[in-house]
């Protein structure tokens, strides 16, 4: 797909990295601020947001810390799209996860698409250390889609392996769910998903309609193979903290913003322009922002 042009979203502090695992993992509404415009110059178009507690490094649904990293991210870089996550952080409830998407009205909100195990463990022993049910229930989906249809949200469809997919073009059967065309994000490296492999990440671009857009994202160790694979099959680019603490050489990441580099030369090798935040607007058909 040379020549099309290529998104790049950084998914700047996961509910559950921090600075323990590497200090530039943002907290607070200044360094949410500062990772979004380093992003921004570095070629990024869209953020994808978690705000934390900053005494626990947590993923919070506390309104009191989702405004002002929301409004600290517009006022240093008023062009980027900014992505609300919808998942929040492990236990949050259905209805804490919709508040902030009603309440912001963001330009993007992540949708998760299928109820899982979500786990963290040690690859090389198999021991499990930690281990939740990731809730989304049909109903919920459809719920969820619903309110962004409302507040003028365009889902991001969060998909961990292919039964994502199955349900989320289930519910859009009812006609009133969803706004065409959709745009997916295919997940790579959860525990309790699938892992990294060419011919899943073939199956599931197969799988969606077509005129759909799609990006991807790889946790860990399946990063920069997920993303070397999308740009040449005419996806889009997903790097961050959120879904790997460091760059290619082994070394932590200085920042977002660092993966945001790498992802702007894995699109140019690829002879794909990087799109800006105006055209990815218009690639994903967002409505005006409010």
């Amino acid at each position: 797909m040379a020549g099309d042009k290529a998104i790049i979203t950084a998914a700047l502090a996961g509910g559950a990295t921090t600075k323990e695992q590497n200090p530039a993992v943002p907290y607070k509404p200044e360094e949410y601020a500062e990772e979004a415009r380093k992003c921004y110059e570095s070629g990024c178009s869209i953020v994808h947001v978690h705000a934390k507690d900053p005494d626990t490094g947590r993923g919070t649904p506390d309104m009191e810390r989702i405004r002002p990293v929301f409004q600290a991210i517009r006022d240093a870089a008023p062009r980027l799209i900014i992505n609300l996550s919808s998942a929040i952080a492990a236990g949050t409830p259905p209805e804490k996860r919709l508040t902030p998407i009603m309440e912001l009205k963001p330009e993007m909100a992540s949708l998760n698409t299928n109820t899982m195990n979500f786990a963290l463990a040690d690859h090389k022993t198999g021991k499990i250390f930690r281990e939740v049910i990731f809730d989304n229930k049909f109903e919920m989906i459809a719920e969820f889609a619903k309110k962004m249809k409302e507040t003028g949200t365009k889902p991001e469809l969060e998909a961990y392996d292919t039964s994502g997919i199955y349900n989320t073009l289930l519910l859009r059967r009812r006609g009133d769910l969803f706004e065409e065309p959709m745009h997916w994000q295919f997940v790579f490296g959860v525990l309790g998903g699938t892992q990294y492999h060419p011919l899943t990440l073939s199956l599931m671009r197969s799988l969606i309609p077509e005129g759909h857009t799609w990006s991807t994202c790889g946790i860990g160790p399946n990063q920069v193979p997920a993303l070397m694979t999308a740009v040449n099959m005419g996806g889009h680019l997903r790097v961050g903290l959120e879904d790997s603490v460091r760059v290619p050489s082994g070394e932590l990441a200085k920042g977002n913003w660092e993966q945001v580099e790498m992802a702007v030369q894995i699109a140019k090798l690829a002879g794909r322009p990087v799109a800006s935040p105006d055209e990815t607007r218009e690639l994903l058909r967002l409505k005006p922002r409010k």
